[in-house]
């Protein structure tokens, strides 16, 4: 290790770190921290898909219990945004496979991509919505 002595009390110049009011807003930054925002919802996700596994294993009671939540406005609003933070984890999964495997690094494909993932988990949501509720009648 280098070490560096210097008498008490003066200062080291060091650079100033970057910040967020260093650097102009891009998509690219925003879809990052969606992504990690999205992680964080999916933990919120999987403790809803145990409670319906658990549910399910309980009984009918139990099971009718977390059915009456579930079809309720606010419990449809959390599991659309539980598919939703499902499809646009994975559509920015892809997103960094795709920069894992050495390509779309340049600003104007780096920038495709972003949009491409945001615009591909909305849309995958909606389909995967559509093709529910026309297999379920719409329940």
């Amino acid at each position: 290790m280098n070490y560096e002595l210097r008498k008490p009390g003066t200062s080291i110049e060091r650079p100033l770190s970057p910040h967020l009011q260093t650097y102009r807003w891009t998509l690219t930054m925003a879809m990052s921290i969606f992504h990690r925002a999205t992680g964080v919802a999916l933990y919120f996700g999987t403790l809803l898909m145990v409670w319906w596994l658990i549910a399910v294993a309980s009984g009918p009671g139990n099971y009718a219990t977390l059915q009456a939540f579930l079809g309720t406005w606010f419990g449809k609003l959390v599991v659309f945004g539980y598919t939703w933070a499902l499809m646009h984890h994975l559509m920015s999964g892809i997103r960094h496979l795709v920069w894992d495997l050495g390509y779309g690094f340049g600003p104007k494909e780096r920038e495709w991509l972003t949009a491409a993932a945001l615009i591909g988990g909305i849309v995958a949501t909606l389909l995967l919505w559509a093709a529910a509720y026309a297999v379920g009648g719409g329940r």
